[in-house]
């Protein structure tokens, strides 16, 4: 069955993993969702991320019986893509979660984004 927004069949599948408790996530792969998963590995969200076989593994991260991931959000769409210029990329609650960016030099954190002094296209926010 082919997926309309890949992306968001990722972040689904996340979200869907954390509320029942489960510690792996695994979901088909794509050098698009394996840099998300590397986005979000190196920003503390999940404890790793594995690819093998056409398939990408993700170990989620949880603290005292609370997941590291309170929410998630697409922002871009199939049918509505949103582009922000370095000076509109937003601060998810108030610098507390990310945003991840599509841009000319690949996947990006809104930090490195910003710092980079680089725009694109707004994926996701994540908290």
């Amino acid at each position: 069955m082919s997926v309309s927004d890949p992306i968001a069949d990722m972040l689904a599948r996340i979200r869907n993993a954390h509320s029942a408790f489960h510690s792996n996530v695994e979901m088909p792969a794509s050098k698009m969702k394996a840099s998300i998963a590397e986005i979000l590995k190196a920003e503390g969200y999940i404890s790793d991320c594995a690819s093998a076989e056409g398939k990408l593994k993700l170990t989620l991260k949880y603290a005292a019986g609370k997941s590291a991931i309170r929410g998630l959000k697409k922002v871009s769409t199939p049918g509505r893509r949103v582009y922000v210029g370095v000076d509109d990329i937003p601060k998810v609650q108030n610098g507390l979660g990310i945003c991840i960016l599509s841009t000319s030099r690949g996947l990006l954190a809104g930090a490195q984004a910003t710092a980079d002094k680089i725009g694109g296209e707004l994926l996701c926010e994540i908290w």
